[in-house]
């Protein structure tokens, strides 16, 4: 980007080719369908909306914001933003009604492929949380084009954490994802926010975004359409699943990294949650191929967690025992201190060093794309970002992560925005819905801080102790505590 802008391209990032961006060339752009699901209403909705339906593809598109029915808090807000740009855009909003054999959010994106257009060629699948760049579905699109062999291409957030301690977690969390751009753009998991494929190949789209061909799910093709339909939990580990057996492209473009905010009043408790979710997708699949690979992604993200968190831990007893035994008066010829383990625990905190400042890169590199690709919004930055907390947040969510997989496994069951999915054989097997009382107060998702019922008011402030020993109660007893 930074060549084509010397070699007089101002418009580089909208495409490196300034012959793209000809009129001539923009005609023969291929249709595109943009689904939403929605659940809700939060503080950063209404602007990630407005990125998405304001995008600069040159091509014919439309906008299909799925809500599950008219009472969603979410319907009415994006109703009134499709109505001040209904002159500009094609937008509708889409009721879906309950689902009843997959997940919400599954049956929401099924029944926005049954409404696309019939002449759409792609569908791009993403998360109301996602935070599009002017150029994104363009550059989507474009490497469609010129790759027929991708069955999936995806994106991934970078995290803007809100000060908590539970939003630098989640950043800690997501780090990983962005390992899906050191192998030169081809990856085997998908980020379900973001999600792009062609009409004709798949059924579905997934977490923040994903796009495809839309055949591949007017037609079915490799039971993509089935396999979200049938007791689909996930779409985007269902997606990898079919794409990993069939032996179908995994994508993600360059320039698929998409600013997160987090919600400002992110706290603990529901940090917990969503780790407690994305643990749970593990015990969902579609074949036993997939089982033996959740099973092997189980134990090794455990072994691998808990194996971080214990040097730190053995460091801790290195410094605590060097230092009392030099606030003891030793004499020196009766007791000699053997220095080996301080100088484990000074390797250790080289090789944290070298981590954090890893991170601080990475996220430096991401923080200068997002600037360059969205060259009319805020400007990020780096100076809001606490590397404190961020180690913090490390060995906090290495340490939970285990404990969340494990209550996962053997509960076998999780309630996502107040409906409770349980799993039999990897596949949803039964749902149930709680109905709330008004005097409940509200209830919010876990990261963008949404209102999911009418009623707004204060959030919740059950700390994570509280949060934690509700899921141990619930453990024994889920029923009791849906509501």
């Amino acid at each position: 980007m930074k060549d084509c802008m010397k070699n007089g391209n101002s418009f580089s990032f909208l495409s490196h080719d300034i012959n793209e961006l000809e009129h001539s060339y923009q005609l023969n752009l291929p249709r595109v369908t943009v689904i939403m699901p929605l659940k809700g209403f939060g503080e950063h909705n209404l602007h990630n909306w407005r990125s998405q339906i304001t995008s600069l593809y040159g091509g014919p598109i439309e906008f299909l914001f799925v809500v599950e029915s008219t009472e969603d808090p979410a319907y009415h807000a994006v109703s009134r933003l499709i109505a001040e740009f209904q002159d500009h855009v094609d937008a509708k909003v889409v009721v879906a009604g309950l689902s009843t054999t997959c997940s919400q959010k599954i049956h929401n994106q099924l029944v926005g492929v049954e409404t696309m257009h019939k002449d759409s060629k792609y569908v791009l699948f993403l998360d109301d949380d996602v935070r599009l760049h002017p150029g994104s579905i363009g550059a989507l699109t474009r490497e469609m084009e010129k790759n027929p062999e991708i069955f999936i291409q995806t994106g991934y957030p970078l995290d803007l954490p809100s000060g908590s301690l539970g939003s630098y977690c989640i950043y800690e969390y997501h780090m990983p994802c962005s390992m899906g751009f050191a192998t030169g753009g081809k990856t085997f998991f998908l980020w379900g926010g973001c999600m792009m494929a062609k009409t004709h190949v798949l059924t579905f789209s997934f977490f923040f975004f994903f796009q495809m061909h839309a055949d591949d799910f007017r037609q079915d093709r490799y039971g993509v359409v089935s396999g979200l339909k049938d007791g689909g939990y996930s779409d985007d580990m269902t997606l990898a699943a079919i794409s990993g057996a069939h032996k179908r492209l995994i994508t993600s473009p360059p320039v698929a990294v998409f600013p997160h905010p987090l919600a400002s009043d992110l706290n603990f408790g529901r940090y917990w949650n969503y780790l407690r979710k994305q643990t749970f997708v593990l015990e969902s699949y579609t074949t036993n191929v997939n089982w033996i690979m959740n099973r092997a992604l189980f134990t090794t993200h455990c072994y691998l967690s808990w194996g971080f968190v214990a040097p730190y831990i053995m460091a801790m007893v290195h410094v605590a025992a060097a230092l009392r035994f030099y606030n003891k008066e030793f004499f020196p010829e009766e007791i000699t201190y053997n220095s080996g383990g301080l100088l484990l625990v000074t390797i250790l905190a080289i090789c944290t060093l070298v981590e954090l400042l890893s991170m601080w890169n990475l996220t430096r590199i991401e923080v200068q794309l997002c600037n360059m690709l969205s060259p009319e919004a805020p400007q990020l930055s780096l100076a809001s970002y606490n590397w404190c907390l961020v180690f913090i947040a490390m060995l906090v969510d290495n340490f939970l992560y285990p404990v969340s997989a494990f209550r996962s496994h053997f509960s076998q069951s999780i309630n996502w925005s107040g409906i409770r999915y349980y799993l039999k054989d990897g596949k949803i097997s039964k749902i149930e819905r709680t109905q709330r009382s008004k005097d409940m107060g509200p209830v919010f998702t876990d990261l963008g801080g949404k209102h999911l019922y009418g009623k707004k008011g204060m959030p919740t402030r059950g700390s994570f102790l509280s949060s934690l020993s509700r899921s141990l109660a619930q453990w024994h007893q889920p029923k009791k505590f849906d509501n």
